[in-house]
């Protein structure tokens, strides 16, 4: 299978890597710069993956030139920041290629939605961690309940050993932490579904003798809200960090007014929060409901952490991501999702996806036996 993978960032060369080394995919990595082109390059000269892969400078400012590019490829996944989500789609479309991306933005899945109507292609977006598997997951919980009353669905990509104020580093891209950090969150209540405020909502949980936080953030959601609307009692999505971390993001982004200069809050968290490949990510969900006429409530929990490899180090976040897009595009090769139109992330079955050699990376993580 031919892939056209757009963007060469940490998840993109995650996402090619992987693809490559398994003699199934043929992949030409896409990129405007050069430089990191070259990088994903050298570290697989010389293997049977190197082999599989190709290079492209590549600019989805034009994209009649871009589609070009696309035209004889079966599929694009898109790893590039949330707001050329839609650009590629429709370079994709104009192509006759497949789609997959990562984006958690509610705006552009809507768009590709609209899109995919009467496609003869396939259009999937949200394939990463948050949205991504944590739907996966609740919708298979949700289904093994008569009536379902409320699911809870909780994420967080946290610094291993956190050190500032923030209690944070950055382990994803900035522009979509800032993206859900500042636009409203879907959510259903007492049966409507409605939209929330970001950072509010704020809890406190202890997992595994930990404490945390979590609190409203846009687009973990995916499509939940549009398939379970009118079947159950509430339905939510929030961030997971550790506590103080939402109270000092609201002196930044509201009383200092920093969410209306998004690039100005970028620029700052990129100069003074260090990144780190020393990650864990945290997944958890509970739905609770009737079953043969008892109240009773399940939980998923599990926690992913860092491959420590020294010549080749994944983070938490890079494993998760990688493995919701490569597993969504595998389970399409093989015939176990639709061949065309617009694909939700519930529509993958729970145990499908934790079988597949790349959704393999969320079995192997440590289960957690409790919530408290």
């Amino acid at each position: 299978m031919k892939i056209a993978l757009l963007g060469a960032g940490h998840i993109g060369q995650t996402i090619a890597q992987w693809l490559c080394a398994t003699g199934d995919y043929q992949v030409t990595l896409c990129d405007q710069r050069d430089d990191a082109l070259q990088r994903v390059a050298a570290s697989l000269a010389g293997t049977a993956a190197g082999q599989a892969l190709r290079t492209q400078v590549l600019s989805l400012d034009d994209r009649q030139s871009a589609a070009r590019v696309l035209r004889g490829h079966n599929a694009v996944i898109n790893a590039l920041p949330y707001h050329l989500a839609v650009t590629a789609a429709s370079a994709a479309r104009e192509a006759g290629c497949h789609y997959f991306d990562l984006t958690e933005d509610v705006a552009a899945t809507r768009a590709i939605q609209q899109m995919a109507e009467g496609a003869p292609t396939a259009f999937m977006p949200q394939c990463g961690l948050a949205p991504g598997f944590i739907g996966i997951v609740a919708h298979h919980l949700a289904q093994g309940f008569d009536t379902v009353h409320d699911v809870k669905m909780r994420v967080g990509a946290l610094p291993a050993f956190p050190t500032n104020a923030l209690k944070y580093n950055l382990t994803w891209s900035v522009d979509g932490l800032i993206n859900e950090y500042c636009h409203p969150c879907e959510a259903i209540r007492d049966g409507q579904p409605l939209e929330v405020l970001p950072l509010e909502g704020l809890e406190h949980f202890s997992l595994d003798g930990t404490e945390y936080e979590a609190f409203n953030t846009s687009g973990g959601l995916g499509t939940l809200c549009e398939t379970w609307a009118g079947r159950l009692r509430s339905l939510d999505y929030k961030s997971v960090r550790y506590p103080g971390h939402q109270a000092l993001m609201k002196v930044l982004l509201e009383d200092l007014q920093l969410r209306d200069e998004p690039h100005t809050l970028k620029a700052i968290l990129r100069k003074a929060v260090p990144g780190t490949m020393q990650d864990v990510v945290l997944v958890f969900v509970t739905v609770s409901g009737l079953k043969r006429g008892a109240l009773v409530q399940e939980v998923f929990a599990r926690k992913i952490f860092a491959d420590r490899n020294e010549t080749q180090p994944l983070s938490a976040i890079q494993i998760t991501t990688a493995a919701g897009v490569c597993a969504a595009v595998d389970l399409f090769r093989e015939g176990q999702l639709p061949a065309r139109g617009f694909i939700r992330q519930e529509q993958v079955s729970l145990p499908a996806f934790l079988a597949n050699r790349f959704g393999k990376a969320y079995t192997q993580s440590r289960q957690v036996e409790s919530i408290a």
